[in-house]
């Protein structure tokens, strides 16, 4: 199968499972889905690379940065939640993006990283003016949307230069994912278990989170790392730009919203900004999280 089709095929399952997810916050908050999506998926891994196997390899500094960069993986799921709880999935999927736009503007030396931040910085303001006035999604708290995104984001930055050490160590990959989504779950499971009770005692609900688990972490993560390592930086970087509006096609077609002509402007802006940005850095910095 095509690269690119691969990637596509990705970013729809990733957000399939986030339209799913918005199903299930009238019967659990929607901080505990995004816990139990991670705690899951943090399962499903860790049966598959088995770490263990590989303890040799962890020194005392990779477990640390593995443990930080897990709970800050865990921090910006959770965030992300909570704002789609508040916010149409596309748009917070743009907003979100302004994380690893800032730190490829911040890190970077080329026009290309300057320009991307203000051309994003454009659309963040279209996104959040539409948001603001039009009060979000039905039932929503706008602002407290918009807060979440903004946390979500700062925690992506922190995601991808923690997530630089971990992919570079002995125990890095899907192997320093599992570590890092098992820890992430743990430290975040005093807030968020006692909650959860009901994705336990009733099937059905914990059908749907394993879907959601499943479709949103385990295999877009496989599958981009594929891509990763079939496609020039280029490609990928034409490729990230089209999730934001991946995730408004999932969200219109799957939850009915249909966004603003100035939101979609404000997409297109944040695609071009990603794009610009992910051209000349690793491409394996600016993939999406598995998450």
């Amino acid at each position: 199968m095509p690269a690119p089709l691969l990637f596509v095929l990705s970013g729809l399952t990733q957000y399939l499972g986030a339209a799913i997810a918005v199903g299930l916050f009238d019967e659990l908050p929607a901080a505990v889905v995004a816990w139990l999506r991670l705690a899951v998926a943090a399962v499903v891994l860790l049966v598959w690379r088995r770490p263990w196997r590989e303890r040799d390899r962890w020194t005392r500094r990779s477990v640390v940065t593995t443990v930080l960069f897990g709970v800050v993986l865990g921090l910006m799921n959770v965030a992300f939640y909570v704002a789609i709880q508040h916010l149409p999935l596309g748009t917070a999927v743009a907003l979100e993006f302004v994380g690893p736009v800032a730190v490829a503007a911040v890190t970077g030396r080329g026009w290309r990283d300057r320009a991307a931040i203000g051309v994003a910085a454009l659309g963040v303001v279209l996104l959040a003016g539409v948001t603001l006035g039009s009060g979000a999604v039905p039932g929503g708290d706008a602002v407290v949307g918009l807060v979440a995104i903004g946390v979500s984001a700062a925690c992506w930055a922190g995601y991808i230069l923690l997530g630089r050490r971990v992919a570079t160590a002995e125990t890095g990959g899907v192997t320093g994912l599992s570590v890092a989504m098992t820890a992430g779950a743990l430290v975040l499971a005093p807030f968020f278990v006692a909650d959860a009770a009901p994705a336990v005692t009733d099937a059905r609900l914990a059908l749907l989170v394993v879907g959601v688990a499943v479709l949103s972490s385990v295999v877009p993560y496989a599958l981009e790392q594929v891509v990763l390592r079939r496609v020039r930086p280029a490609t990928f970087a034409v490729l990230l730009a089209l999730l934001p509006a991946t995730a408004a096609v999932v969200g219109a077609v799957v939850l009915r919203q249909v966004p603003h002509p100035a939101e979609l402007v404000g997409l297109l802006l944040v695609s071009g900004a990603i794009a610009l940005s992910a051209t000349d850095h690793d491409v394996a910095d600016e993939a999406p999280p598995p998450a």
